[in-house]
């Protein structure tokens, strides 16, 4: 019977569910472009630009598994993420109109849908951004103990 070092597996399922939600975030957020047929903004593409690589590196760093993986991913998933919550901030109007960056095309602003009263489509982004973030720290925390 093969030994397997718990640690390690455990490690291995952190960015595995790193790579879960990133995928499951690209996945999403495909869904609404392409059949929904909701445009993006600018602020999206933004976050898009963070989130799709994010698939890919994950997977890369899964086999086999690669002990530097937070030190290339989360720079990018911080990066997604203060856009996110940038976007956040424009959709409640916290912003204000003069410095939006949405002037031209779709809006920033454009109200896609509204989950549960809160869950819009830039909340969903901050929270996916949210959940990796967390796991790469909670996975750095354990490989640097």
């Amino acid at each position: 019977m093969p030994h397997y070092d718990q640690p390690s597996n455990f490690n291995w399922t952190i960015l595995f569910l790193c790579w879960l939600v990133a995928s499951v975030s690209t996945i999403g957020s495909i869904f609404f472009s392409f059949v929904m047929e909701f445009a993006p903004c600018v602020l999206c593409w933004y976050q898009r630009i963070c989130l799709f690589p994010l698939v890919i590196i994950f997977a890369t760093g899964l086999f086999p598994f690669d002990k530097s993986i937070v030190t290339y991913t989360l720079p990018l998933a911080i990066a997604g993420w203060l856009t996110a919550l940038y976007h956040n901030l424009v959709y409640a109007k916290i912003i204000p109109e003069s410095i939006q960056p949405c002037t031209q095309g779709v809006s920033c602003t454009e109200e896609y849908i509204d989950l549960f009263g809160f869950l819009s489509i830039p909340m969903l982004s901050l929270l996916s951004f949210s959940i990796i973030i967390a796991l790469l720290i909670i996975l750095k925390r354990r490989m640097y103990k």
